[in-house]
């Protein structure tokens, strides 16, 4: 969205922490985020010289005092916990200490502070558990996307749809649905794609838009982001722990946003989403990533959104077949299912190292398995 409609100072510290990245190129940044590279290399510029000062408005507070005294660090730690419930000693330590304060006490000693004044509670402390983490090696190799359980809003229900980068966990998008249909889900990953470029690999579930649990899983949702090469992963069935990190993502999106206020419609479950975004990305201390923000780890992609997309073309010499109406191709006399989802588009057959087996691709990826041994389907 453009500068200025909202969240204005965390859209220039998220376009910022992403220029300063090693190999980014900020003129396509700033097309990326709709604004002028002059514009661009400004708010690089201030940021450089002023640190985060610089990125706020020419009217903006003057910085405090460093020198703080013990009851006004404690009245600093309560502010924040109160501006973030669902924050620990950790996070608000770091938090307080990126902010530049003076003298923040420890994470042991803040979290006395919070004991002290009734912010927690002792049995949801006593629920933390250590977890054992995975991750990606680099940004953009894949995403998770979800939708977090829809929840109602004095005018319809809100559907928030989720995408969350594997490696970094910075967050992509947090948008409120009216529905959750893939034309609806199309729509928002546009919009993520022409700002953050297009990840390696995408992880869902095995539901509706993007998933079929029937005999074949590919829907036309997925078939589109074939076509953009991006790849497709599905979960295991009734296995959310695939999702792990965008499961994560969603609790504390309910701790943090959702569960605290009464919603009047979508645009203000969107505003809010949007404002949270920018939190959760570049001023919330992460503890998988040692208490660094997801902004920090995590870089666009240089695989640009084609807003018009090429010719699907295969190499001289391999066999194409043109899927018809009803999902389905026809090879030496004989008839296989491919899915509805490619119906009208070519596919590639490529013999495997197996007698009488063949390869489906559609593009680039592989999609099913013709097998001419078996009986015919």
């Amino acid at each position: 969205m453009p500068w200025g409609e909202r969240s204005t100072v965390s859209l220039r510290r998220e376009f910022v922490m992403l220029a300063l990245k090693e190999g980014s190129n900020v003129r396509e940044l700033s097309r990326r985020y709709k604004i002028q590279p002059r514009i661009g290399y400004k708010w690089v510029e201030r940021y450089r010289s002023e640190g985060e000062a610089g990125l706020e408005d020419r009217s903006r507070r003057p910085v405090n005092s460093p020198e703080r005294t013990p009851a006004e660090i404690e009245a600093q730690v309560i502010a924040l916990r109160l501006r973030h419930p669902a924050w620990g000693g950790r996070k608000l330590a770091r938090r307080l200490r990126d902010q530049g304060v003076a003298g923040v006490p420890s994470p042991s000693t803040i979290t006395a502070i919070l004991h002290r004044n009734g912010l927690i509670d002792p049995e949801a402390s006593a629920a933390r558990k250590p977890v054992t983490r995975f991750e990606r090696d680099r940004p953009n190799e894949l995403w998770q996307m979800d939708f977090k359980g829809h929840f109602p809003t004095a005018a319809v229900r809100c559907h928030p749809l989720t995408v969350v980068d594997d490696h970094s966990r910075f967050a992509l998008t947090v948008a409120a649905c009216g529905d959750e249909r893939a034309q609806t889900v199309q729509q928002r990953l546009t919009l993520a794609f022409r700002r953050y470029g297009l990840p390696d690999r995408m992880l869902m579930d095995n539901g509706a838009p993007w998933g079929d649990s029937g005999l074949n899983p590919w829907t036309k949702f997925g078939a589109w982001l074939l076509r953009l090469g991006v790849g497709v992963s599905h979960g295991r069935p009734r296995h959310p722990q695939t999702q792990g990190k965008d499961e994560r993502f969603h609790r504390t999106l309910k701790a943090e946003v959702i569960g605290r206020r009464a919603w009047r419609d979508l645009d203000e479950c969107d505003q809010a989403f949007e404002a949270w975004r920018h939190v959760y990305n570049a001023e919330r201390p992460h503890e998988a990533l040692q208490l660094a923000t997801p902004a920090s780890r995590y870089q666009s992609s240089y695989r640009t959104f084609p807003e018009q997309l090429p010719p699907i073309e295969y190499a001289p010499g391999t066999i194409v077949r043109k899927v018809q109406v009803n999902g389905e191709i026809y090879f030496k006399s004989r008839v296989y299912r491919v899915g509805k989802a490619f119906v009208g588009e070519p596919v590639a057959l490529r013999p495997t190292t197996t007698d009488g087996k063949y390869d489906i691709f559609y593009c680039l990826h592989r999609i099913a398995e013709l097998d001419l041994t078996a009986a015919n389907p």
